[in-house]
Parts: C-alpha cells; structure tokens; sequence
C-alpha cells in the first residue's frame, strides 16, 4: 500500500533585500501558477539545475503541477506542497497520468496544489521492471530540496508572497514497500480501461504478491494475492522473485485461501452479525457485486461453501481474474454464476419474484478521484440505490460492504440513510485511516453474538479467519 508522510508546516522566513526584489518581478508577471485554479493540470520540462544530481540526475526535469478540485480560488492561504518522484518509477501510472497525480493528492489533507518533480523518462518508453533503488544519504536528499526551492517557490501563486515574505517548500513523500515489480500482462476493458497485472517482491522478507492496478486509480491496488513459487526441484538458487522468474523450473501459483487485504477479513467477519441464521443455511446463496481479481468469491467458495453470483461490469477484469488470479477453479461441485453488468443497472433490473440473497457483498470503487468515496462509487450510495440494496437482501439476510470515505460529512450521512432503510447498522474500523467494514441487516432478531459457542457456522468462520475483527464489530 501506498503510504505518505504528514505534511510538516514550516513557517515563513523573512526577506533578504534580494529576495524581496524577486517577489516583486514575480507579482509582476502573470504566471498560469500565480493563482489556485481548481482542477488545472499542468507538465512542463527544464532543465536540471541541480548540483547535486545523484537524485535527480536527467538532463532535463519534469514537472506536474496540480490544483486540487476542491482548492477555493480565494483561499488566501493555500497550502503548496511538493513531492520527488522515486528514481525508476517516472513511467509508473502514478506518477505521469494526471489520474495518478490526483490520486497523490487526495492522499494527503488540505492540499491546495501538488508539485511532482522528477527525471525525465526516455520518450515513448515503459519501465516493465521496477528496482528499488538504494536509499539516499538524508543529508544528500535535504540538499537537493534546498536547490529545488528556487524553482518550487516560481510554482507558488502570488498569495504566498503576501507581507514580503518567502514561503519554506513543504515537502511530502511517496513511499511503498515493493522491492521488485514486473508487469506479466496488460489489458484494456471498455469500462476500467487500462489495466495491469503485476507480481511484486516485498522489502525485506522476499514476500512474493500478484497485483491488478488500474490506470484510472494507480495508487489503489485493486486485488492482491500471495503468489507461491513451485518446483519439481530443490530451489537452491536465490528465492528472490527476478532470480525466479529466470529459472525454467520454477512456476507461480495463486494461494487462494488467505487474503492479503485487511478488509476482506472484516467483510467476512461480517457474517458473524448473522450468525445464527447461517447456522441453520451453511451454504448460503450470495451475491458479490464487484469481482475484480475473484480473491473473495475464491474464499467463499473454497473456505465457507457460499453458493455465488456474481456481477462484475468489465468483462476484461474477468477474463484476467481466470487467467492470472486461480479465478472460478475450485472444481465442478461449486455453483457460480458470473455476469458481466453495471452493479447499480442489476439492483434495478433484479426480478420481483426472485429468490433474495442471505448475504450482499458491494465491493467496488470509484471510476475516478473525487473528494467523496473512493468504494464505493459516490452515486452507489444514493438513497434510490441503497434502497434497491435492501430489496436484495432477505429478511433474515445481511449488507456488507467496503467503504473508504474521503468526505466525512458524507459518510455520516451515508450511515443516517442505511439506518433509515435497514433495521440495524454495523461498522469495523480498520483503522488504517481509509477503509471502513459496514454491515446493515433488515432483521431485528439479527445478533451481532459472537461467543455462541454452539453455533457451527461460527465455529466455521473463526477456524478461517482471525477473531480480531469479528470482537470488532460496533453497533451504530
């Protein structure tokens, strides 16, 4: 996952007589940076005036400059800050998609305008291969931002120059924890567009993960599996993923029994709110809006028995969730039903007379990056819909869905609704400061009890998943 520092505010230095003369040519001169315009996205080139270079070593920098969408035009003090782009990851999505640069932004909290400055990748040229690079002196990196500051301070708007005084950059920083990444296949689908599959190598541990990234949202890691390396023989050579992946008797494969992403533990924990009904239906009929990489339907299945539906609007996710992901193979007992469709268009379209589902999975994300959620998609959790949500679910039955909030405001009144249409409402706090578990039942009689020592569906779901999140789970 994406992790980033907080923003460190440095206040204001004061003028030398020199640098008040450069503030005044600078409010002389109209600038497309000299005010925060929402939304505008700007890259240019220039030259590299670093001394020291190791850092930034091209012959020419890039640089992205970015007003958030929802910076105020009129905000007297807009906070600028600015990130290096990681040497080897000028040509990741995250870095030169303006999709990318707005995903950086929201990262962080009240950010007015994101500077990207980096190398400048060779033209027309894709890094497949990703190297963590060595870590630089500290030192080293404090020079290279005291030089950069010239040319950050050129990318202010005029405001932070008011009363004679110089703005101090603020820096922010991009860090991962992949050590070696290769893509092994790219798709393009008529709904999520470009997209890739990836196999990563963990720092540190030689963890071994297979990823599915998309253009629209690079920085959000849409499904995750750990990848297991094979052989006939003893692998006596480096366990390293590069070295493996050069010898011929060493095969990948998909472990899809444990998960990788925390709240996936958390929305099947969720079923423990239901737990006593599902005692009495040990295979419970299931519907998973949002399938992805297939990482829960392949859980369900494998480990709880569920019988499936699921709906997944890109027929390409699906055909690279069976290809690379161990996608819909766990053998000809097991009953799926996979459908290709908007999520929203099948809640409206579901039959009247249909059977309704004990459990609703909503595992989706939004089309691009707003300022309201990021899962679901913000017009998922209009009340029309959210209705059309309890129409699905049986009377006895459970909600569960993934929720990362962007808009506080929002969510509450998210929350207000799901309680004004279903008759409880749960939450789990993951506690990363992003995702959120919501549980919402129709039913009354539905216990959130998780210590019935008698219940053997219970019993089931402890045996496959840790029981911090089920004693996690918080009635609103």
């Amino acid at each position: 996952m994406l992790t980033a520092s907080k923003l460190s505010s440095t206040s204001p230095i004061p003028a030398t007589n020199f640098q008040v003369s450069i503030i005044s040519s600078m409010m002389e001169t109209s600038l497309p940076f000299d005010a925060i315009t929402p939304s505008q996205f700007i890259t240019f080139e220039d030259l590299n005036p670093l001394n020291h270079c190791r850092l930034l070593h091209t012959l020419q920098l890039r640089v992205a400059v970015l007003d958030s969408p929802t910076a105020k035009s009129d905000d007297e003090s807009p906070v600028i800050a600015t990130m290096i782009v990681p040497e080897n990851m000028e040509t990741d999505w995250n870095f030169c998609t303006e999709s990318g640069h707005i995903n950086l932004l929201f990262k962080f909290e009240n950010i007015s305008r994101l500077i990207l400055i980096g190398n400048t990748p060779p033209p027309d040229q894709e890094l497949d291969d990703y190297r963590r690079p060595p870590d630089f002196d500290p030192e080293e990196r404090e020079m290279v931002k005291d030089e950069l500051k010239p040319l950050i301070r050129v990318l202010h708007p005029k405001v932070s120059f008011n009363h004679g005084l110089l703005p101090e950059p603020l820096f922010v920083i991009y860090d991962d924890n992949v050590a070696y990444r290769v893509t092994i296949a790219k798709f393009t689908g008529p709904i999520v567009g470009e997209f890739l599959v990836e196999d990563v190598e963990l720092v540190g541990n030689q963890q071994l993960r297979r990823r599915m990234r998309f253009k629209r949202t690079p920085n959000l890691i849409q499904s995750e599996v750990i990848l297991h390396p094979f052989s006939l023989f003893d692998i006596t050579t480096p366990r390293d993923l590069e070295s493996l992946r050069n010898n011929k008797n060493v095969t990948f494969e998909i472990n899809t029994r444990l998960f990788v992403h925390q709240y996936l533990i958390a929305m099947v924990s969720g079923l423990s709110v239901i737990s006593s009904y599902l005692n009495k239906h040990l295979s419970q009929m299931t519907l998973c809006l949002g399938i992805g990489g297939g990482v829960l339907l392949n859980f369900l299945l494998t480990q709880m028995g569920s019988h499936l539906t699921g709906v997944e609007a890109d027929p390409m996710v699906l055909e690279a969730a069976r290809r690379h992901f161990g996608f819909n193979k766990s053998g000809p007992m097991e009953v799926f039903y996979p459908i290709v469709g908007d999520a929203i268009e099948y809640i409206q379209r579901f039959p009247r007379n249909k059977h309704r589902f004990q459990v609703v999975f909503v595992d989706l994300d939004a089309s691009e990056a707003n300022n309201e959620f990021r899962a679901p998609p913000p017009e998922f959790v209009k009340k029309s819909v959210l209705q059309g949500l309890r129409f699905l679910v049986s009377e006895n039955g459970v909600l569960i869905m993934n929720v990362v909030p962007l808009n506080e405001v929002l969510y509450v009144a998210m929350i207000e609704e799901l309680k004004e249409i279903f008759h409880k409402v749960y939450e789990i706090d993951l506690e990363n400061e992003e995702n959120f578990v919501v549980i919402a039942t129709p039913s009354a009689d539905s216990s959130s009890n998780v210590d019935d020592r008698d219940n053997k569906f219970l019993k089931k779901l402890r045996s496959v998943i840790p029981g911090t999140y089920l004693n996690s789970i918080v009635e609103l």
